[in-house]
């Protein structure tokens, strides 16, 4: 199994930054991809981006430009840099793990941390 623990959020202005950060353990050999998803109230939670193990790293149209995804291998840590943050980016963030055992496919999440960005 995979177990994810995020941390760095917080309360900012809009305009200022923030960088999450998700500790994997585990079997983390059997990671496909990670990735970071957000819920804002009353909205159904959405992918804000994702990094496939030895792929190319995909951005919600949202926060292209702003945002950006970065793993450390060596650490076994997910980031996200969010810069530019806006009101709309208030949401709790979540981080999730896609992995294979004995090749089945199973996803991870971590408890969530949440944002908030003041106007």
């Amino acid at each position: 199994q995979v177990q994810l623990v995020e941390s760095g959020g917080g309360l900012v202005q809009a305009g200022e930054s923030l960088r999450l950060s998700c500790a994997a353990s585990g079997s983390i050999f059997s990671i496909n991809a990670m990735g970071w998803y957000r819920q804002a109230p009353g909205k159904q939670r959405e992918l804000v981006a994702v990094i496939p193990s030895g792929g190319r790293t995909n951005y919600a149209d949202s926060v292209k430009g702003r945002f950006t995804i970065s793993r450390d291998n060596a650490k076994n840590t997910l980031y996200l840099q969010m810069n530019s943050l806006k009101p709309e980016d208030t949401a709790v963030y979540f981080c999730n793990a896609e992995y294979t055992v004995n090749a089945r496919r199973f996803a991870a999440w971590g408890q969530g941390t949440q944002v908030t960005v003041s106007s």
